[in-house]
């Protein structure tokens, strides 16, 4: 077996793992709010992506632009309809009210779409680059540049900036906030919205890499929890740690071992390390 390819094949694998968990990072961890729509968002990403490439005609950047749009918007409509329970915090019936949310963008999607599987034309998913014996696409190239752009510029914009001490502020308390001036109500709407623009980007560059299907996002949004778990909720550096780590381990494991296996071999991984570190690979 090629260690140096497993490498390859983990750092691609991981690389998707963070780009897709990056928004989440940002909505559990900074604002404190729980979404599991989150596959089945990951799942319309992906078919926007399709059907602006195969029906409208758009070329692939413009495409990835236009779901990050489309699933903005979106984002707004549910936030602005949650934002009772946003605001009293109320947990339970967020996770209840965002998991029914999934099975209807699950259901709407597939009478949209249809049933059939659908591959993503004009990315770079299919130039091959041979190095001897190792391999890889250029879309991998592209995914794994994005991410690591993209966790730079959110850590540099949550830490560096005051309107990133603003989200961390009414993440502590949104009702003190609110009593020095800040509106809590346009802060969760905003990180919201970029949760949502997020896990179409990523959708957008990772499902090129496999078939698209309405019942996708599952194994994703397991995936995405325990990177965002294992990264130490909230951390964003973590986060990125933790899915670049995740992918070694799965594309190691799959290949020694079971692919069969892997998400069960991965939340084993996960309970290990928090039994040795409670608060994940990171803090904040």
């Amino acid at each position: 077996m090629n260690v140096a390819q497993q490498i390859i094949n983990g750092l691609v694998l991981g690389s998707g793992y963070a780009c897709i968990a990056l928004g989440w990072t940002i909505l559990l961890g900074v604002a404190r709010l729980v979404n599991f729509a989150h596959g089945q968002l990951y799942m319309l990403g992906a078919f926007v992506t399709w059907f602006a490439i195969a029906k409208i005609g758009l070329p692939y950047p413009v495409a990835i632009l236009a779901a990050m749009i489309v699933l903005a918007l979106l984002g707004a409509l549910m936030q602005t309809a949650m934002m009772r329970l946003v605001m009293t915090q109320n947990l339970t019936s967020l996770m209840i009210v965002t998991l029914g949310l999934g099975y209807v963008l699950q259901g709407g999607s597939a009478l949209l779409f249809g049933g059939n599987p659908q591959t993503l034309p004009g990315t770079l998913a299919r130039a091959k680059v041979d190095l001897g014996p190792l391999w890889f696409t250029w879309q991998d190239v592209l995914v794994l540049a994005v991410t690591l752009a993209l966790y730079g510029v959110v850590w540099l914009f949550t830490q560096k900036t005051r309107y990133g001490s603003v989200i961390r502020a009414v993440a502590e308390d949104p009702k003190l906030a609110e009593l020095f001036g800040v509106n809590a109500r346009v802060v969760y709407l905003l990180v919201f919205v970029f949760e949502c623009s997020a896990v179409a980007l990523g959708a957008a560059l990772v499902a090129p890499r496999s078939p698209i299907l309405t019942s996708m996002g599952f194994n994703e949004v397991i995936m995405t929890f325990v990177v965002v778990v294992l990264g130490g909720i909230g951390s964003i550096g973590g986060a990125l740690l933790a899915g670049l780590g995740l992918g070694l381990f799965t594309a190691f494991f799959g290949a020694f071992v079971a692919p069969a296996y892997t998400t069960a071999a991965a939340f084993a991984l996960l309970l290990a390390l928090l039994v040795i570190r409670p608060a994940g690979l990171a803090t904040k």
